[in-house]
């Protein structure tokens, strides 16, 4: 992929997730990387959505260094680049400020695989990280937010759960290219507000079972998927 190609398809998921309803003013913010190349295209800061073209992403290395002074990268270029740094296996990441996956980020509830709408995209839970201390809020505090989503992840493999909830924050999501993120933090919205009005009705309600989970995850992903066309 080309620098202009990444920072058009860098956009267009910049503008997709205010599309898809999981953005609003100037929250949130998608990045994408060329790991050939080493280089990352990310969202610029404070930039209203519908004035964003190809040429307002940011292109940075993996340690930030700017590549093009034009315009500031995010704000949340440090947990972008935390991310990118520890799961090699991802291609994309999305940050929003989305209702339910929100509102779970700042309960502090993790978002069970209530259903089979979770376990198609989820294996298992989607975690909240611990909070912050004072002293990363103080001195560090963005790329303290990327190492605490690491920490989450320590046993498990974040392609197979490719979103986590930010405490007090809210939801970042990544994928292995930047249309699969896209559509990881999509769904992860759904599911958030589907767990949420799970949990109102039944505050009891329990996690469908390893087999479903297993069935319903595995049809979709990994050599013995069977869902679409070859």
């Amino acid at each position: 992929m080309t620098l202009d190609a990444l920072k058009a398809a860098v956009l267009k998921a910049n503008l997709a997730t205010v599309r898809n309803g999981l953005v609003k003013a100037t929250f949130g913010n998608a990045s994408g990387i060329d790991r050939a190349e080493g280089v990352l295209a990310i969202k610029p800061s404070g930039v209203p959505y519908d004035e964003m073209t190809p040429d307002h992403m940011v292109l940075c290395d993996l340690e930030g260094r700017v590549r093009d002074n034009r315009f500031r990268p995010s704000s949340d270029l440090e947990t972008h680049l935390v991310l990118y740094r520890a799961f090699e296996g991802i291609g994309a990441v999305i940050h929003t400020h989305s209702t339910y996956a929100t509102i779970m980020a700042q309960a502090q509830r993790p978002i069970l695989p209530l259903g089979t709408t979770h376990a198609d995209y989820f294996y298992g839970d989607i975690p909240v990280t611990r909070q912050l201390t004072s002293e990363e809020i103080e001195t560090r505090y963005v790329a303290a937010t990327g190492d605490v989503i690491v920490e989450a992840f320590a046993d498990r493999d974040p392609l197979e759960v490719p979103a986590v909830l930010v405490a007090g924050h809210g939801p970042f999501v990544w994928g292995r290219d930047i249309d699969e993120a896209v559509l990881n933090a999509t769904i992860l919205e759904e599911v958030a507000k589907m767990a949420w009005h799970a949990q109102t009705l039944v505050p009891s309600v329990a996690p469908i079972s390893q087999s479903l989970l297993d069935r319903h995850y595995t049809r979709k992903h990994g050599a013995t998927a069977t869902y679409g066309q070859n």
